[in-house]
Parts: C-alpha cells; sequence; structure tokens
C-alpha cells in the first residue's frame, strides 16, 4: 500500500474551472473519505488520482513516484464505481479473477487468490453462479472482490453504496469498513453523504465549488469546522447561526453574548465586528433562568431525544435535548450556551476566527 500526495492540483475544463489548487496528504493505510455536494469537485479529484483525468496543473505522488501525467494503467491502482460495471458473461469466480488472468498469473495461483477474497468477502458458495441474478450486495461484493484480488497500491472508490437502499447501505460501510481493517489497505473514497464520512473515513476532506473547505479527522471536523460551509453541511440537524452586530474596542479581548464571555481572535481586535457566531443543536441548553431568552415554534420527536425549535432575536435555534424535557409550542424559555462549544465565525467572509493559540475559541468566564 501507499502514501498518496496532492500538491496543488488544478482541473480547468475550458474556461470552467472544476479543482482550484488542492493540496493534501493520505497517508499509507487511512481510510480517507473524499465529501461535498454535487458539483463540488470531488470525482475530478479522485479521477485525477486514479489517471482518468490528467490535471492542468500540479502533482500528484503514488507511494513517492510523480503520477500525475501517467495514464490509469501504470498507477497500479484499483477503482470501485457506484455502477458496479460487472461482466454479464461470466460468473462470479471468472469476474473475480479477470484481473489476474489478464496478467498473465499462473491458474493455480489464480484459483488460490480468488478462493482467499471470496472466503474475505463472504461468497465462497456463490461463485459459480451468474452475476445476472445477484442482489446489489452481492454485486457489490464481486465488484470489491474484483479490485482487491490483485493488491494494487490504492483503492478509489467513487460512491459504491450509492445505488443501494438506506437500510442495506449502513449494513455493507460497516462491512467495507471492516474489509479496509483486515486489508489496511489505503483507500480514497468520494460520497456526498457526510453520515457516511463520519461513519467511515479516518481523514475527510470537505470540498465545495471545488476548493478544499477543511482537512482533518471527524471530530475535529464536526467540533471545529473551518467554514459556515463545512458547519451547515456536517450535522444533522447543521450547526445554528446567530448574528452579532457589535463594536470591537481596541486593545478589548472579549465579547459577551447570551450569557457568557468570548476570547475576541487577534484578528479583529481594534476594528468594528460582524461576527456569527456558531453553535451545534446538542450544546443548546433550555434553561428558564437564562438571560436570553427564545420562543419555542417547533417540535421535533426522535426517540430518545427530540429537536426543539426556538425564534430568538438572533434568528432560529434548534436544541437536541431528551425526550424527557416537557415543551410546549408558543412558551418562552431562557437558552444557555458552554462557551467552549461556540465557534465564531466572520461574517464576512464565513470562516471560523481562531484563538491566538489556534486551539477555537475560549471562555474567558
Amino acid at each position: 500500500m501507499a502514501q498518496i500526495r496532492i500538491e496543488n492540483v488544478r482541473k480547468d475544463f475550458g474556461s470552467f474551472n472544476a479543482v482550484k489548487s488542492s493540496t493534501f496528504t493520505i497517508e499509507d493505510g487511512e481510510f480517507f473519505m473524499l465529501l461535498g455536494p454535487s458539483g463540488c469537485g470531488k470525482t475530478t479529484t479522485l479521477r485525477m488520482m486514479a489517471g482518468l483525468e490528467l490535471p492542468t496543473s500540479g502533482l500528484i505522488y503514488i507511494d513517492g513516484e510523480e503520477v500525475g501525467q501517467k495514464p490509469a494503467s501504470q498507477r497500479d491502482i484499483a477503482f470501485v464505481f457506484q455502477m458496479f460495471a460487472l461482466y454479464p458473461h461470466m460468473n462470479i469466480r471468472k469476474n473475480i479473477s479477470y484481473p489476474l488472468i489478464s496478467q498473465g498469473m499462473p491458474k493455480a495461483q489464480v484459483k488460490k487468490k480468488v478462493a482467499e477474497i471470496a472466503e474475505i468477502l463472504g461468497i465462497s458458495d456463490i461463485l459459480d453462479r451468474p452475476v445476472g441474478g445477484l442482489s446489489g450486495g452481492d454485486r457489490q461484493r464481486v465488484a470489491l472482490g474484483r479490485a482487491i484480488v490483485r493488491d494494487p497500491k490504492a483503492f478509489f472508490m467513487d460512491e459504491p453504496l450509492g445505488a443501494l437502499d438506506a437500510e442495506f447501505r449502513e449494513h455493507m460501510a460497516e462491512e467495507l469498513r471492516a474489509l479496509h481493517d483486515r486489508m489496511n489497505a489505503t483507500t480514497v473514497y468520494v460520497t456526498h453523504d457526510q453520515l457516511e464520512a463520519m461513519q467511515m473515513g479516518d481523514k475527510i476532506v470537505v470540498m465545495n465549488h471545488g476548493v478544499v473547505e477543511q482537512f482533518g479527522v471527524p471530530q475535529d471536523i464536526y467540533d471545529w469546522p473551518a467554514t459556515k460551509f463545512v458547519a451547515e453541511f456536517i450535522g444533522s440537524p447543521p450547526m445554528n447561526f446567530l448574528d452579532f452586530h457589535g463594536m470591537v474596542g481596541i486593545g478589548e479581548t472579549d465579547v459577551s453574548f447570551a450569557g457568557s464571555n468570548f476570547e475576541i481572535p487577534r484578528q479583529l481586535e481594534g476594528r468594528n465586528g460582524e461576527l456569527t457566531f456558531g453553535v451545534r443543536p446538542e450544546h443548546v441548553h433550555l434553561d428558564d433562568s437564562a438571560d436570553y431568552r427564545g420562543e419555542i415554534a417547533a417540535t421535533e420527536y426522535l426517540g430518545t431525544t427530540q429537536i426543539v425549535t426556538l425564534d430568538t432575536p438572533n434568528g432560529a435555534v434548534k436544541a437536541r435535548v431528551p425526550s424527557s424535557v416537557n415543551v410546549s409550542v408558543g412558551t418562552r424559555t431562557g437558552l444557555r450556551f458552554d462557551a467552549r462549544t461556540v465557534t465564531i465565525f466572520d461574517a464576512a467572509n464565513g470562516r471560523a476566527l481562531k484563538s491566538q493559540n489556534n486551539e477555537g475559541v475560549l471562555a474567558h468566564g
């Protein structure tokens, strides 16, 4: 398996810029997610890594070798598509063994390798069946088997679970992650599903309009989003945004909002500050003793929890609270935020503001 490095990679299709100077590193053995909405550039980035598209500029390294202008056949990678593209005239065994046979591997070695892969994927008992009548899950297993049978340097997967129904998709996501852990394979996986990315990925790149908005481990991306886009795209319901308009005076280091004091990052000191406070629904607490008030506009029952929507002076706020909490539409209540769970964004550009030690926004009291 191999490390993959992307350095200032750009892709233009005529006058359209699909990917804008992306840079990140995928470590050897990582399960790496390319996440974003349709049209954000994630699939184009994957195709450039795989050699199915050549970058307009920039460098791509696989296992230390620069491969940016090499075709896919010279990169020693395997690709799994959303549409599994199995050979309909071949049975399962022949589909899986085809890459080895085309490389000239001896028949006895091919048979042994296919048996090993079939055992890992749990399809040993159906190897001689035709692929035409297989379920979606078995078709996916066969496609994975054909990809992993020749031990490539890296696996590239373009929404391989997208054609499955929701319940089976979750089951196959667990299987795919378990397979990755057994093989310790470098895997790059494209998805638009943020839950899938958080569930499966070691690292995530979040893309939007061809730009890498944030790169990191799932927990950091969820807790400390780098932009309002990331905060809104990750999480269900997404992060609440509360606009704050006020003066940040020279020499002042904090601002008070909703009963808490927040540190003002250095770059905001000494100028008019238009800020947006971001807080996750699970960090909004209903507290009748709090000074900051809102009116309950709606409730949504989710079993062990409920989502309560409140109208506040700074916009709508959603709170995730236990279902045992008694709430009534039309009543007013106090809202309390823990300063340690709030992210402050610059309202002008939507980027999160960090404290001087780059560890997020800290509370002073």
